[in-house]
């Protein structure tokens, strides 16, 4: 999953696509202790990767959302 694709998702499902992922990394690093052949090599680091992108666009959001309050706040400080 690229960074543009994980933006255009809801945050309602970031959370569930990030659950989703987290339970296939489990699953790939679990088969791979077990000592199962591993059918594709970089899976691991893409899901690594994918969860890292999402975790990401997750927290921009939440920047967003902080500079919104403060500047609510101090627009409505320098009112009152």
């Amino acid at each position: 999953m690229k960074v543009e694709e994980a933006r255009k998702i809801k945050p309602e499902e970031l959370g569930k696509r990030i659950s989703e992922l987290r339970l296939e990394l489990a699953k790939e690093l679990g088969s791979i202790r077990m000592g199962r052949p591993v059918k594709n090599s970089g899976k691991v680091k893409e899901l690594r990767r994918a969860i890292a992108r999402i975790l990401t666009v997750q927290n921009e959001l939440k920047g967003k959302l902080k500079g919104k309050k403060k500047q609510e706040k101090t627009e409505n400080s320098k009112r009152g």
